[in-house]
């Protein structure tokens, strides 16, 4: 039976490399998947996913007004699986059209992305994940400054954390670090 899946984590862990790998296990049992991303984050380029340890793939970039239900339709209604990049990112009628696709497509959705932002404030589609996904799961990975687990991505600029601000700023190391909540409150003096 489809499912609707969440599968959420701090920056750096894993999230990316996770799809590759379940699009992979997929396609090595010739089986097709449809790959989406949010247009927002264009660091590779729109409709690119990239990992940091360097694997990418194109991928179909979600627009604000995009209807993933209609897209799957059109693409694939048979597809064995949709995976969902930076579904933070992703606007309420999204999640609401991904839950279409489980329902009536009975077509599995997976969607990864950060739960929280730099203010430790829910995404919009991290939100509605959360409500509406029928498994969440978190992917762990640890802090920057220390071996505790990372629940938090603390924003910096020019060695300085941020806490104020837009909610999205696109960026990798060079913006963000994931945290445990001290490190969040109390980080090191010089970030580097």
């Amino acid at each position: 039976m489809a499912q609707l899946f969440f599968r959420y984590g701090a920056m750096n862990s894993g999230k990316t490399i996770e799809i590759l790998k379940v699009a992979h296990n997929y396609e090595e049992q010739h089986k097709q998947v449809i790959i989406l991303t949010s247009a927002v984050d264009d660091r590779a380029g729109v409709g690119m996913i990239s990992s940091r340890i360097g694997m990418e793939r194109p991928a179909h970039p979600v627009q604000d007004k995009t209807n993933i239900f209609d897209l799957v339709k059109q693409m694939n209604p048979k597809a064995a699986c949709v995976l969902i990049d930076e579904a933070q990112f992703l606007k309420k009628h999204h999640v609401f059209e991904c839950a279409q696709v489980v329902d009536e497509l009975g077509i599995p959705v997976m969607a990864f992305g950060l739960k929280n932002d730099f203010r430790n404030e829910l995404f919009e589609g991290s939100q509605y994940l959360l409500t509406y996904a029928d498994k969440i799961e978190e992917m762990k990975t640890i802090c920057w400054f220390c071996a505790k687990k990372a629940t938090m991505n603390l924003r910096v600029h020019d060695g300085k954390p941020v806490y104020e601000g837009e909610q999205i700023q696109i960026g990798g190391n060079e913006s963000y670090f994931p945290v445990c909540r001290h490190h969040y409150y109390f980080p090191p003096q010089q970030l580097a």
